[in-house]
């Protein structure tokens, strides 16, 4: 039986687990993982749970380390931490724990931080880029919302360093702010909100001002073999609300295909990519399962344990997706003891 270790996950990690368990060949695995919250959601699959510690760095490593080798774990999926991780691989190495994660340090870091990855892609013309600029202060920001603006783009930012939608705001001016504030929470700001709250500080963290794209967004779920070679990719288009279709599009196949051969990212991971006048750009790329996974594994290929199998070592046959598939999530009520 394999034992696999997820430490601080998202709640999806819940629909992980189950597809793992219900891969096609029957193999038998056990499940552990780790969070502050012993009543997360994503911890209702596990066979085995513990609280995490409030620690970082390399002690936190070390607790990670420590917890495979009291369960004497085979495969270890981390999202927390990621970059501590590989720069400390080595104590996974030594107990004979698989980690999933990208190990090419400097390829982690750089996607880690947008603006890093940004310029590593432009200089090596893997896909267009939007236009953008990093700052640092309100007078920064100010005049790189001017020059986009003038460049004909709508604007929006969002800090360098975060994950998902944390921190993005498009900038709106003409909004009804009345009727906004009587409705549902948007993701728009006035450009004099937010220069007054940005102004309140000196400098703040680096924050990207760009080109707001406005046109179909794609997220691709990809999962190569350690080496990095790509076994398969699923482009899945996000509708409205929660709809999604998985689609076979050869332009974003092509890209999938042309970033596996160049940066080689091994296992799980995502490439975001919106459209804005009939150009794909590129948002980012996520060094892990991402959180709709488990919408793209609707096309017939179970994705989290093709990449529990690419970890493993285990050879595999590109299996073919299957396309053409609306897909949609609602809640479902779980007992949870």
């Amino acid at each position: 039986m394999t034992r696999i270790y997820f430490n601080r996950w998202f709640s999806v990690m819940y629909h992980y687990i189950r597809a793992i368990r219900e891969n096609p060949e029957g193999e038998l695995f056990e499940f552990f993982g780790t969070h502050p919250d012993l009543n997360h959601m994503s911890l209702l699959e596990t066979d085995y749970k513990e609280a995490e510690p409030s620690i970082t760095g390399l002690p936190y490593v070390e607790y990670c380390a420590d917890f495979c080798r009291r369960h004497r774990i085979d495969v270890f999926i981390p999202r927390l931490h990621m970059e501590d991780i590989v720069r400390h691989i080595h104590l996974f190495d030594e107990i004979g724990t698989r980690v999933m994660v990208c190990r090419d340090r400097e390829l982690l870091e750089a996607m880690m931080d947008k603006r890093t990855f940004y310029e590593s892609v432009r200089s090596r013309n893997l896909v267009e880029i939007p236009d953008y600029e990093v700052v640092q202060t309100a007078g920064q920001f100010k005049e790189a919302y001017e020059r986009l603006a003038a460049a004909g783009h709508n604007v929006c930012f969002k800090p360098t360093r975060s994950e998902g939608g944390m921190g993005f705001r498009i900038i709106n001016n003409t909004t009804d702010r009345l009727a906004e504030l009587y409705g549902y929470v948007t993701l728009s700001t006035t450009f004099e909100d937010a220069y007054r709250t940005l102004a309140s500080q000196t400098r703040f963290g680096d924050l990207m001002v760009m080109e707001h794209l406005e046109g179909p967004e794609y997220s691709i779920d990809c999962v190569a073999d350690q080496e990095g070679e790509l076994l398969v990719s699923v482009p899945r288009h996000k509708a409205q609300g929660r709809m999604y279709r998985l689609e076979d599009n050869p332009e974003l196949q092509s890209l999938s295909k042309r970033i596996a051969k160049e940066l080689r990212i091994p296992y799980a991971y995502n490439i975001q990519i919106r459209y804005n006048k009939g150009v794909p750009k590129l948002l980012e790329i996520n060094p892990r399962m991402s959180g709709g996974l488990f919408i793209s594994c609707l096309s017939g290929v179970n994705m989290p344990y093709l990449a529990v199998n690419a970890v493993l070592g285990k050879p595999a046959v590109p299996p073919k997706p299957r396309f053409g598939i609306k897909a949609g999530y609602i809640e479902q009520p779980l007992i949870m003891e």
